[in-house]
């Protein structure tokens, strides 16, 4: 799958599964590790570490191999690498508290 066709695809589990506030930043010009950071919220430990996993899944289904998924235990906050896109997958808190979208855009 293609750039453009794997984040449709992500976007399209993860409004399938109800995540919140999805939100896509490109930091290809400021990261060397991914190109594309999709950024969610689910409503609950449990809902957060089934958007992840059922993410991952379907990504794998078709063809796309999950380099890593890390947070799952906590699942307050659970990292999901697909190469040149990286979901994060977070309960309104952290997200609230870590504030991923400010700090990619001052760095871009």
């Amino acid at each position: 799958m293609q750039d453009q066709q794997l984040k449709q695809f992500v976007l399209q589990q993860l409004e399938d599964m109800k995540a919140k506030d999805i939100t896509v930043i490109d930091v290809s010009d400021s990261s060397d590790v991914t190109d594309t950071m999709i950024i969610c919220t689910g409503n609950s430990k449990r809902h957060v570490r089934s958007v992840a996993e059922q993410t991952a899944l379907a990504a794998k289904k078709e063809g796309e191999s999950p380099l890593g998924i890390e947070g799952l235990e906590g699942s307050e906050w659970v990292l999901l690498d697909l190469g040149n896109i990286v979901v994060h997958v977070m309960q309104d808190e952290t997200r609230q508290f870590y504030q991923l979208e400010k700090l990619w855009e001052q760095s871009a």
